[in-house]
């Protein structure tokens, strides 16, 4: 495998240079399963482990091997799996706050280059749901793609283009099926060798789809969704890696209902550049757009060139944002309000692994 076609190039091969002193091979993660991996590099597929120091001294799950990682392994041999001894640093990720009210991160895929933002043309679809992804797409250093999927099945597939190359800011926007082929020939030629893309998207938008119509046959389980409500069941169940036949990389994603916000400092910035833009105008620095004199947010609204929902969606995710800072504010000043225990680990650059068991 040459491992230009996963995406290295002269600056990893830089970094990696204090790994290949020690004698480790450089690999890129394929596949996650837990606390285990498989990998691919100059020698192919194999599979690898973490060691227990890993585990063990890591400040939170998002310093553990991810998809997209590139990593440093010990030579492959008979005897058992690899060895992972080293992460080299992420160019990008794409993550979001874990489900439910705990205070986590979830990375999901590092080191992708293209986010492939998919919305269903049937009653999935979902403008608010979109700008969300966009946020993070942004956020995490991704080019976002909106791909606009079941076209076949929409009566109103142009109007909807019209909307959502509206609100995408300067992702493009494409219209495809992969049940008929339309786009697909586009959508493939936004991929090019040596680059990554990830597809990611509400459950039975056609994601799996519309990779096996990209790699030439079916590679990914598909299922139909429900016919009531458009709603797809959760075919995909973890990440993984491919190559196209093209040259191409894609990551197929689990089905994503609910995606929460984590941190969005330009990424907000950067999916809602129409009402910065507008915001630059405003008579006050601190204006929020809601009742103030002279917002200039407002007064495109009433003049109908920027729409109530927009600007709605806009307050919503900025005040989503704005909680979570203040809520990881108030984790990390109790955190380092607690007292040090012997049974704690310190680590030489400041970092505490506490011990909850007592």
């Amino acid at each position: 495998m040459d491992l230009r076609k996963l995406g290295w190039d002269d600056s990893w091969q830089a970094a990696f240079a204090p790994f290949a002193a020690e004698g480790l091979l450089p690999a890129r993660v394929a596949l996650e399963d837990k606390h285990s991996f498989r990998v691919v590099g100059e020698a192919g597929e194999c599979e690898a482990t973490v060691p227990g120091r890993m585990l063990n001294l890591r400040a939170s799950e998002t310093n553990l091997p991810k998809v997209g990682d590139w990593v440093a392994i010990t030579p492959p041999t008979t005897a058992g799996p690899s060895v992972i001894r080293g992460i080299l640093p992420r160019r990008t990720q794409l993550a979001r706050k874990v489900a439910g009210r705990e205070l986590r991160e979830q990375v999901l895929v590092t080191n992708i280059d293209i986010a492939i933002i998919v919305q269903g043309l049937d009653q999935s679809y979902n403008l608010r749901r979109l700008e969300r992804f966009l946020v993070m797409a942004h956020e995490g250093g991704l080019q976002p793609v909106v791909v606009l999927n079941k076209a076949d099945c929409c009566a109103q597939a142009e109007a909807r283009l019209s909307e959502c190359v509206a609100c995408a800011g300067t992702a493009p926007v494409l219209l495809t099926s992969a049940r008929t082929g339309q786009g697909l020939a586009e959508l493939g030629r936004m991929i090019p060798p040596g680059k990554s893309a990830v597809f990611i998207g509400s459950s039975g938008v056609g994601k799996s789809s519309l990779i096996n119509r990209l790699y030439g046959e079916d590679i990914l389980a598909t299922q139909e969704v429900r016919a009531h409500d458009a709603k797809g069941r959760h075919t995909t169940t973890w990440r993984e890696l491919i190559l196209l036949p093209e040259g191409g990389l894609v990551i197929d994603t689990p089905g994503m209902r609910e995606f929460h916000l984590w941190v969005a400092g330009d990424g907000l910035e950067a999916a809602f550049a129409d009402v910065v833009e507008l915001a630059s105008h405003c008579r006050f620095r601190d204006c929020r757009h809601q009742t103030e004199e002279g917002c200039a947010v407002l007064a495109a609204v009433r003049d109908q060139r920027l729409s109530p929902q927009r600007l709605a969606s806009y307050q919503r995710l900025r005040q989503e944002l704005e909680y979570l800072a203040a809520e990881r504010r108030t984790h990390t000043f109790r955190a380092r309000g607690r007292k040090f225990r012997p049974t704690d680990r310190r680590h030489t650059d400041g970092r505490i692994d506490w011990d909850d068991s007592r």
